[in-house]
């Protein structure tokens, strides 16, 4: 029988499922015939491709899709533009009705939903070359040593700093090659009392990889393979020094904390020049300058020695590439994710929209033709290969809804409502419920 929605978020036998007959439905407009590297040597081949993005990330994929089909005219792809949060309620629809796109854009916070069910394809049996990748980008695609996700995109958490907040307070801009967490909050607060700023520090309660930065200073892992990879202590200490940051001044009230929460980058604190630092990806910069009509700093995120080298960052997958395990041309969907993140005809198109390519060659292929920021994105995501750690696990199923967990209880904290004891607990036991199904 067909798997509803419910059932394949919150993790019930997909796997079992798989030879059902819901389960075995082609995706949408499956063509027959078989296919060589080019898409398809023995017929005209339709594939759908789903992504989540913006106009200009929408403007590029078609434009990637049409010189696909150019060099490839046997080749019809059909793009299937979404939002990010609707997106995968779509997605989870169509896989539990069988009817999943033929191409996935994928993110590391659900690729374990989908690829530890089957519903993903083994990319490396069809061809995908992952060999020019830069060391720790390939791991992040694979779920039980399988490559279901090609990475689209190198990212890296990174703070941004508005240097005019920091003139106007006559703060200078921290090294970020020494500074602490204590020493964070101390800027922060310093910064948004001189300033007259809402925030010294914006958008770090809830974040699931600032958590994570710091419980892997800390010799812990937010998953491991048989689930969390912390405790509730770990989680009482974050929860405690956000408190700290909080009464310091550092992070504005929990009021304020809550309805950063909600905005949309236009109108993000750092946007409208009410924050001096605030959480990012890497590849988020030139779009939040351009918002700002400024140029912006990145700042790495602090450590608790003071070295960088201590840091223990990792390179993360900004997206990634999948397949439908249910395609019926397997080999046609996956001679256009080996296309996408290997060829320079890709590459010129995306350039670095997606983060910085994985495949080294193209890294050094397109780095003449980024803009101003993109170029800075490129230098620091070089700049600290000495500072990387292991690259983390995907998340397990369930482990998606984490950072919502840790911003409701760190919320309770904040307001008052409970102690960071037992909020911790209470995020614990949670977590652990969530990744059971």
């Amino acid at each position: 029988m067909a798997l509803s929605r419910r059932q394949f978020l919150i993790g019930a036998g997909l796997a079992a499922a798989a030879t059902s007959a819901g389960l075995a439905g082609c995706a949408p407009g499956s063509g027959g015939g078989s296919q060589g590297s080019g898409g398809g040597s023995g017929g005209a081949v339709d594939l759908s491709l789903a992504f989540w993005g913006n106009p200009t990330r929408n403007k590029n994929t078609q434009a990637e899709i049409d010189a696909y089909m150019k060099a490839n005219p046997n080749v019809k792809i059909t793009g299937q533009p979404g939002e990010f949060t609707s997106y995968w309620d779509k997605l989870a629809t169509q896989t539990a009705g069988g009817t999943a796109p033929d191409i996935i854009q994928m993110d590391m916070a659900y690729i374990s939903e989908y690829g530890n069910r089957q519903a993903l394809l083994d990319l490396a049996k069809y061809g995908v070359d992952t060999s020019k990748f830069v060391a720790g980008t390939v791991d992040s695609g694979k779920i039980n040593g399988t490559l279901v996700g090609a990475n689209a995109g190198i990212n890296a958490l990174v703070f941004f700093a508005a240097p005019a907040v920091f003139e106007k307070a006559k703060v200078s801009m921290p090294d970020d090659k020494t500074w602490t967490w204590d020493q964070l909050s101390e800027v922060g607060a310093e910064v948004a009392s001189k300033a007259g700023v809402t925030f010294g520090v914006a958008g770090i309660l809830g974040s699931d990889q600032l958590f994570g930065a710091f419980l892997r200073q800390n010799g812990k892992e937010l998953f491991v393979d048989k689930g969390l990879g912390f405790e509730t202590a770990d989680a009482q200490a974050w929860y405690d020094m956000m408190v700290k940051f909080q009464k310091a001044g550092a992070i504005g009230s929990p009021q304020q904390i809550t309805e950063e929460a909600g905005k949309s980058l236009d109108q993000s604190a750092i946007v409208v020049g009410n924050a001096a630092i605030q959480l990012y990806n890497t590849n988020q910069l030139e779009a939040t300058n351009a918002a700002a009509k400024t140029e912006l700093k990145m700042l790495r995120f602090p450590s608790l020695t003071g070295k960088a080298t201590d840091r223990k960052t990792w390179y993360k997958a900004s997206m990634l590439w999948s397949a439908s395990s249910k395609t019926k041309n397997p080999e046609a969907a996956a001679a256009y994710i080996n296309w996408w993140v290997n060829s320079t005809d890709a590459a010129d198109i995306d350039l670095a929209e997606r983060g910085i390519p994985a495949n080294s060659e193209l890294q050094a292929h397109v780095k003449p033709k980024l803009s101003s920021a993109q170029q800075t994105v490129a230098k620091f995501i070089t700049d600290i290969k000495p500072e990387l750690g292991p690259t983390p696990i995907a998340p397990p199923p369930g482990g998606g809804k984490l950072s919502e967990v840790l911003t409701r209880h760190g919320s309770d904290v904040l307001f008052g409502k409970t102690s960071s004891a037992d909020a911790a607990q209470q995020f614990v036991d949670e977590m652990k419920s969530n990744l059971q199904g």
